[in-house]
């Protein structure tokens, strides 16, 4: 079965990241088609060994980390101590498009491969960075040079201080938002580029910091701040300004419900066997709503606590804004993301059947993104990429004798 190349088909990107944030970025791009070589150290992007295993896997190449972010990729090992690995990079980047890395501030330009030495060299080039506290060139923050993960990026970046059950008790947001949020935007910012690259011949510095990142997401902190003076704090699982809008208890879990409008508020009442509420002068409003809300909270759980979320889904599914609190299991079980394609098999090494990961959520019709093959081999394809550049096999087999490749 034939399908339709990817919108960023003949984009080639050189990826010379790790863990979370970059990776993420890049199979961003490879999902749309991107050609993504990860140029991998000797002994692996570190998250190849964190896991989790398949209880089946005897091979164990790689785990359920590495495999949801590395998709569509393909890998080359070089060690970029030695002055050849380095040379190597600088070869491959010959043609491309985009170069992204997320090492710390410094690294790159002790190893000769900055952006004024890309640059330099390949005027067309993006270069792309995610680093904790941005990059000096686009604005040096006293912490440029300090480390930084996803737990970070929340605290720092203004998510956690309004998430949480209570007021007293700021949480961490479950998945790596710290991470993804600001890979989401380089990637976002390396096609911005690109194009403009395309028009002028001029690449540019892509510069993403993750805590800024994190910022931007909770832009309505700023704007409390800036126009009521107020220091937003947890809500726990409701609104600031809107009700009904969060969680309620259900039999077997919770569930959401987001009632707060004019339209769905009288609904809402009539489904919860509460007419009289809607009816209520107190309660016309979406401010006077606001201003009663444990009333209106404690009349809502009333009726949802004694049902199930599935008893409850079919009774408010497409009359009011609703959706019961998933766990994986049932999402792997409710129809929607399976028409979706959001839950897709992909071989994995070790296996002798599919295993799952995330599927694309961008849908475009006439260049559709897709899950194309699996996460690479560690130096899958570096005798692929080593032959383009013009080696010979007997230079590839001396380069991994002398362990400059793998």
């Amino acid at each position: 079965m034939s399908h339709p190349a990817g919108a960023l088909a003949g984009v080639r990107i050189v990826d010379l990241t790790q863990m979370l944030a970059g990776p993420f970025c890049t199979q961003l791009l490879a999902d749309q088609g991107a050609e993504v070589l990860k140029v991998e150290p000797m002994d692996g992007d570190h998250t190849r060994i964190v896991g989790p295993y398949h209880a089946d896997d005897q091979l164990k190449a790689f785990g359920g980390y590495f495999a949801s972010v590395n998709r569509n990729k393909h890998s080359i090992a070089i060690d970029l101590k030695r002055p050849e690995g380095r040379d190597l990079v600088l070869r491959l980047c010959e043609g491309a498009d985009a170069v992204v890395e997320n090492f710390r501030a410094g690294v790159m330009e002790r190893l000769g491969l900055s952006w004024e030495a890309l640059h330099a060299r390949y005027p067309k080039l993006v270069y792309a960075t995610i680093r904790g506290f941005g990059d000096e060139r686009t604005g040096r923050s006293p912490y440029s040079d300090w480390p930084a993960y996803d737990v970070i990026a929340q605290a720092m970046g203004g998510v956690m201080q309004i998430t949480g059950p209570d007021r007293d008790t700021p949480m961490k947001v479950g998945p790596g938002i710290g991470d993804l949020v600001p890979a989401t935007m380089c990637a976002f910012g390396i096609v911005s580029a690109i194009l403009h690259a395309t028009r002028t011949g001029r690449g540019q510095f892509v510069d993403v910091g993750m805590v800024d990142a994190i910022l931007s997401l909770c832009e309505r902190i700023v704007h409390q701040h800036a126009y009521l003076g107020a220091l937003p704090l947890p809500e726990g699982n409701h609104h600031p300004f809107l009700c009904p809008f969060g969680m309620f208890p259900a039999r077997d879990g919770q569930i959401c419900i987001a009632a707060h409008a004019d339209a769905h508020w009288p609904i809402l009442c009539k489904l919860i066997g509460r007419p009289d509420l809607a009816a209520d002068p107190r309660l016309m409003t979406v401010q006077d709503r606001r201003a009663h809300q444990d009333e209106i909270i404690a009349a809502v759980s009333a009726f949802t606590s004694t049902r199930t979320k599935a008893e409850l889904l079919v009774h408010f599914g497409g009359q009011v804004p609703f959706a019961p609190v998933y766990t994986v299991r049932d999402i792997a079980a409710d129809p929607h993301f399976a028409a979706r394609e959001m839950l897709v098999p992909v071989e994995h090494p070790g296996l002798d059947r599919p295993a799952l990961v995330a599927g694309v959520a961008i849908k475009m019709t006439e260049t559709p993104g897709r899950v194309r093959h699996r996460a690479p081999l560690l130096g899958e394809h570096t005798d692929r990429y080593l032959a383009r550049l013009g080696c010979s096999p007997a230079e590839i087999a001396r380069l991994r004798a002398d362990k400059i490749v793998a």
